[in-house]
């Protein structure tokens, strides 16, 4: 893995949160202007941050599906609790179970089929094949 991949996944992550804004906004007819997506997303990627810090602290390798689990949980809480906070009260549990599974399907997701896409290489390769 290069110097540059963690960069790279980190990115990833913060456009799914941004997409996964979008989508929501879309859904319930909300303006998709880049302030109103952004005072959607920015408690998620508060949270992104709490779950990379969390991979750095605990030298977790950033592209494995539980790097993704715990990347999803900090996402997903600290968001919930940042927008319980600024509406004053706990989000509706329907909020919070689309966002759970939309966040989960994206931050989880990608880094399941990159696991599979790896795995599968790593089978193929000819040291593998020759027995070495």
């Amino acid at each position: 893995m290069s110097c540059m991949a963690p960069l790279v996944m980190f990115v990833v992550d913060a456009v799914l949160i941004g997409v996964f804004s979008i989508f929501g906004r879309g859904a319930h007819s909300e303006g998709l202007g880049a302030a109103q997506v952004w005072g959607t997303a920015w408690p998620f990627l508060v949270g992104l941050v709490v779950g990379w810090l969390i991979l750095l602290v605990t030298r977790r390798e950033p592209g494995g599906v539980v790097a993704g689990v715990v990347v999803w949980l900090a996402s997903l809480v600290v968001g919930m609790v940042i927008r319980g906070i600024g509406d004053g009260r706990v989000p509706h549990w329907s909020f919070i179970v689309v966002a759970g599974s939309v966040t989960a399907i994206f931050l989880i997701g990608w880094r399941a089929i990159r696991a599979v896409v790896v795995r599968r290489r790593g089978a193929r390769s000819p040291a593998r094949q020759h027995g070495r």
